[in-house]
């Protein structure tokens, strides 16, 4: 038999069977400055999203001013792929999702957590760290830079990309440090999607002396009452993570140089990968962070109120403030291929569009292998997670999720200009 060129989701004609929606969660979302029509909306955007038949599950947490307006989930952890024969297993809104490279943004808070604490300063320099970072000119490399993706190491040409490689994270530090710079000057922006990560998390165990997971455990986790929110996650709760699928058209060229470019991988090895016992069970600090969209929405919605959630601080407001400031305009990505605008961890939204919708030009977020997103934006006082699985470069992709930008904010107006 040939290559399949087509893999799809089966989509039934009503979803009433593949829909969950936690309504103890959800509130009357007139108290929360929305109407019940706004929010039905809203979801109706991501229903047309899932019957696009790239996702095989997708799960949505939004909150507005602080209130849970929408938390539900369509689709299913396994079963519904077009050559499934197991009986499906539906998707429930709590079930833990792999953010991929929006756990950037996560692991970019451990960071910020020793800057609150005193332990270090985002304008210090890697190598105070790090000292073996310095070869090559890259002793000028803040941490700042690091995290607003201008180490100049977007990729490393060397680096062994069988899954298996991600338990050896000496030997991936060590080979990054050695690595030289595209850019001597540490001025161009080109996103780092897994390089960077490793040195942000080897600052984070040198300044601390510890371990990454246990920091993220004791630092979000358990203050924020989270239900997942882990590097990888435990054997005796895979069975309640839906698997990532490639869907869509079989990848061509030119997408698949541009995924390469991205990533480093083919996009069908990268999706592979990210089903792997060793991707499940590494620390992959810009790329296995596995977490419910409640959970994800509650950090967001802690960095909206200034560092602190249900009376409990985080971090101090003027360390979120310099978190989120933007490094720079809009630059062109010399990896994305695309204007973008960071800050110390966090992709910034555009007006009069961009990655967050219309007019975000407050927002700040990250988005995770095409199509994950997970954002704030003060100026609608909204804090969202949109976790999926489909893997996809099909056009539907994008415009869908448009759809869904634009949905919410039409529904979710500015409260100020």
């Amino acid at each position: 038999m040939g290559r399949k060129l087509w893999h799809r989701v089966r989509v039934p004609d009503d979803l009433t069977a593949v829909v969950r929606i936690d309504r103890e969660a959800e509130v009357d979302p007139r108290l929360a400055g929305m109407s019940v029509e706004g929010r039905e909306a809203i979801w109706s955007s991501v229903e047309h999203l899932f019957r696009g038949a790239i996702h095989p599950a997708i799960t949505v947490v939004l909150r507005r001013r602080g209130q849970v307006v929408l938390k539900r989930s369509v689709g299913c952890v396994r079963g519904n792929l077009a050559d499934d024969d197991e009986v499906p297993v539906v998707m429930r809104p709590d079930s833990p999702v792999s953010l991929f490279s929006a756990s950037k943004a996560i692991s970019a808070l451990l960071v910020h957590k020793l800057v609150d604490d005193g332990v270090l300063s985002l304008d210090d320099r890697v190598v105070d760290y790090v000292p073996e970072f310095g070869a090559h000119g890259k002793d000028r490399v803040t941490i700042r830079g690091l995290l607003a993706h201008r180490a100049g190491i977007p990729d490393v040409p060397e680096l062994d990309p069988r899954p298996e490689m991600l338990h050896d994270w000496d030997r991936i530090i060590a080979m990054l440090c050695a690595a030289q710079p595209f850019d001597p000057d540490f001025g161009k922006q080109a996103y780092h999607a897994l390089s960077a990560g490793f040195i942000v998390g080897e600052v984070v165990r040198r300044a601390s002396g510890r371990e990454l997971p246990a920091l993220l455990d004791e630092w979000i986790a358990r203050p924020l009452k989270l239900r997942y929110t882990t590097y990888g996650l435990k054997p005796e709760l895979r069975h309640l993570a839906p698997t990532n699928a490639m869907t869509g058209p079989h990848p061509f060229w030119p997408v698949t140089t541009y995924v390469k470019h991205v990533v480093g991988v083919p996009f069908d090895a990268a999706v592979r990968a990210s089903n792997d016992e060793a991707f499940l069970s590494s620390v992959v600090p810009a790329g296995n962070i596995y977490a419910s969209a409640d959970d994800v929405s509650r950090i967001f919605q802690m960095l909206l109120n200034g560092g602190e959630l249900d009376g409990v601080r985080i971090l101090r407001p003027e360390t979120v403030a310099d978190a989120i400031r933007p490094i720079g305009g809009v630059q062109f990505d010399r990896t994305l291929l695309v204007p973008l605008r960071y800050s110390p961890g966090f992709m910034l939204g555009q007006n009069p569009a961009g990655l967050f919708g219309p007019r975000s030009g407050d927002a700040f977020g990250h988005l995770g292998f095409v199509s994950v997103l997970c954002w704030a934006d003060p100026s609608r006082d909204l804090s969202v997670a949109l976790l999926n699985t489909g893997k996809s470069m099909a056009p539907t992709i994008l415009t869908r999720m448009i759809g869904v930008l634009r949905a919410i904010a039409a529904h979710c107006p500015q409260q100020r200009a």
